[in-house]
């Protein structure tokens, strides 16, 4: 999603992006319970972890990233709305959602038949609703946990309703795209069209549904429930975020995602092949003394847009063909670094690989920093000197001194690659 923000907005749209937290909710009240905590206390140190991950992955920040704990005014609103309106009743202090009531739609964004819909699993076994497929728009309070006043009496919100709540408050009663995982599609976001459309008689809730695919170890999904969850503050020890976004980025966001040790080291291979080569053009430019010349924006776009980049975006996000024109721009850079280079072609081809990076939220380090990250002044200097080193000695043809210096060099936890236009380094990540 933070992808799609970056492409609407470098498309010319004005983009208003909200990213709605659930801060109070069943589990979260049950891992309170669970280990002593306040649920708040459980809330914030789940968010904050939430985001920190996002910072890691190089997310662009939402406009607005509103709780729902700061919005049961507008769910009291919302729910008066759908009582009047015949979609929803109370019983006692809990309110429910009528599905029978929207008979004729319910169901209609998942695709699945009322008839063959099990009981609502917020409240199953309640036999005060009116039918089992009933959902909870508010939970009557309980001992111990946290509530607020309404008009029904004390208790706190349903999941479904918290969405619908923030979503409409800040976006409006019908909106461009709301976006999820494959597995929200039923029964969150089908609750959440119903709630929508039932209390303001809008045409649409959401214009466009975006759901992404899961992420998969062997054949199972990743879940916190089965226990093969890998968290971005524990990868990231390993290997830069821009890796762990670009393996992400491999594969179509609809489709399921294989997470494996060959993805994140194949990832690491592709970015590391790319910022060689901004190295590589920076040392030339250096080497023949030339300062790059202010791109021509019009052949930036004319290049971005003849690696197929742009199109492949505007195609569903097609990132596996927008990542290979990463790679078609660096061919390029390559390819115009010859001798008596056109420095002005070069500039161009190198802001357009540059500017299709932004648009995918890679190649954002220095490429000196990038390979030689982790390493004070102090070592890079005893490292620029053994390769400094190396080199004279495999001009001397003097072999064994270089492979000696190369295993002092690997002592150091660095790997040394050597390339058409010299030597470069890089610090290895941890295992």
């Amino acid at each position: 999603y933070d992808l799609l923000v970056r492409w609407l907005a470098a498309s010319g749209y004005d983009v208003t992006f909200v990213r709605n937290v659930t801060d109070v909710d069943d589990k979260i009240i049950n891992v309170a319970a669970q280990t002593g905590r306040q649920w708040f206390a459980v809330a914030e140190a789940n968010q904050r972890v939430f985001n920190r991950g996002y910072d890691e992955l190089g997310c662009v920040p939402p406009t607005v990233e509103p709780r729902a704990t700061g919005h049961v005014p507008e769910m009291i609103t919302l729910m008066r709305r759908l009582i009047e309106n015949g979609h929803a009743y109370n019983v006692d202090d809990d309110v429910y959602f009528d599905v029978m009531s929207w008979a004729d739609r319910y169901g209609s964004l998942s695709h699945q038949n009322l008839e063959n819909m099990r009981a609502a699993g917020d409240s199953a076994g309640d036999d005060r609703k009116r039918d089992p497929r009933d959902f909870a728009l508010w939970k009557g309070a309980k001992p111990g946990e946290p509530s607020w006043e309404t008009p029904w009496g004390p208790g706190r919100p349903g999941w479904h309703l918290e969405c619908s709540a923030m979503a409409t408050k800040y976006l409006g009663p019908a909106f461009d795209i709301h976006g999820g995982g494959v597995d929200l599609i039923f029964p969150h976001h089908e609750n959440e069209m119903a709630q929508g459309l039932c209390a303001s008689h809008a045409k649409e809730y959401a214009r466009y549904w975006v759901h992404n695919g899961f992420l998969n170890f062997g054949d199972e999904k990743m879940s916190k429930s089965l226990g093969n969850v890998a968290l971005a503050h524990d990868l990231i020890k390993q290997v830069p975020g821009e890796v762990l976004r670009w393996a992400l980025l491999v594969g179509h966001y609809r489709a399921p995602l294989e997470w494996t040790g060959d993805l994140i080291d194949q990832s690491r291979r592709s970015l590391d092949r790319i910022y060689r080569t901004l190295a590589d053009l920076a040392r030339e430019a250096a080497n023949a003394r030339v300062t790059l010349p202010e791109p021509d924006q019009k052949a930036v776009q004319g290049l971005l847009d003849a690696s197929g980049l742009t199109s492949a975006l505007e195609d569903d996000l097609n990132t596996p063909l927008a990542l290979s024109g990463l790679f078609t721009l660096a061919a390029g850079v390559r390819a115009a670094l010859v001798p008596g280079a056109d420095w002005q072609e070069v500039a161009d081809i190198r802001a357009a690989l540059l500017q299709g990076g932004d648009l995918l939220g890679v190649l954002q380090s220095d490429p000196e920093a990038w390979f030689q990250g982790g390493a004070d002044e102090g070592l890079k200097a005893r490292i620029e000197g053994l390769i400094a080193a190396r080199v004279a000695a495999r001009a001397a043809r003097d072999f064994s001194e270089a492979d000696r210096i190369r295993a002092e060099l690997t002592a150091l936890n660095v790997e040394v690659m050597d390339g058409p236009t010299g030597a470069t380094w890089r610090i290895r990540e941890p295992g």
